[in-house]
């Protein structure tokens, strides 16, 4: 990385929900390199300290809170306490997601439901929570991490798929209501990646066809031209070139991370 971007981040305070795990660790990771300071939000907070203590090893300053980001009270506290612990947001990635998986005739009202409330609900939410901040302070970025099921569809998804659609078209709608604000909104849409939920997806898949993990895996990585699992890395590399200069034109955009899937 060219040395003018070195620790571009320093000082500012980046909040990464879902950041215990996958993505979200590798996104922490990026940008704690590029001197961050964090807020982990998610679930489990014995994750997220977890996760939290192995950043502090290399110097980073993080914070942990808990949350439920389908629920507004939730959000508002521990958005409340991040701001309070270490300043006004200034990156704001919408990472944590749930991806539930059934027909459409057994897709009930309670898993579309839910699909809606986590991935897109929840990062309404979140937005809502920290975008005065970057107002006030007349800079920020918002990176919402969607899906290669924003962009197309899957079968058997189709509540997912809705909710991640919904989140890009979100992403659109204020990166338009923000152009002249200094704060860029952007999505980063990953294929099939090797994380805990790609895993369960490969669980599933053996569970209901008999297929072997290798055969399970061979039927995910065949969507990617590469043939491949994308790696958290590869997402978090992509996220951090939206908040670091240069990337003041990127806005309103769905960058798709999948090894050429969707063009």
């Amino acid at each position: 990385m060219a040395a003018d971007l070195d620790r571009a981040l320093a000082g500012k305070h980046v909040v990464i929900t879902g950041g215990g795990r996958g993505i979200g660790a590798a996104i922490a990771a990026a940008a704690a390199a590029q001197g961050a300071r964090l807020t982990l939000m998610g679930r489990t907070r014995a994750q997220l300290e977890e996760r939290a203590a192995a950043l502090r090893s290399t110097g980073c300053e993080v914070h942990c809170e808990a949350v439920d980001v389908a629920k507004a009270d939730s959000v508002e506290a521990a958005f409340a306490a991040a701001a309070r612990t270490l300043g006004p947001v200034a990156v704001l990635v919408n990472n944590a997601g749930q991806a539930g998986s059934a027909p459409f005739l057994r897709t009930d009202p309670a898993l579309w439901q839910q699909m809606l409330d986590v991935n897109l609900t929840g990062t309404y939410l979140a937005t809502r929570a920290a975008l005065p901040g970057m107002l006030a302070a007349g800079w920020g970025r918002i990176i919402n991490v969607a899906s290669t099921a924003g962009e197309k569809g899957y079968p058997y998804v189709s509540a997912y798929c809705a909710a991640k659609h919904g989140v890009i078209g979100m992403t659109r709608a204020l990166a338009l209501e923000l152009a002249h604000k200094h704060v860029t909104v952007n999505a980063v849409c990953p294929g099939y990646t090797d994380t805990d939920i790609v895993r369960d997806a490969v669980a599933n898949i053996r569970e209901k066809t008999g297929r072997s993990e290798a055969e399970a895996l061979a039927e995910l990585a065949k969507h990617n031209p590469q043939g491949r699992l994308v790696r958290p890395e590869e997402v978090a590399n992509a996220v951090l070139w939206l908040c670091l200069p240069g990337s003041e034109a990127i806005t309103g955009q769905a960058v798709s991370v999948s090894g050429g899937e969707v063009m």
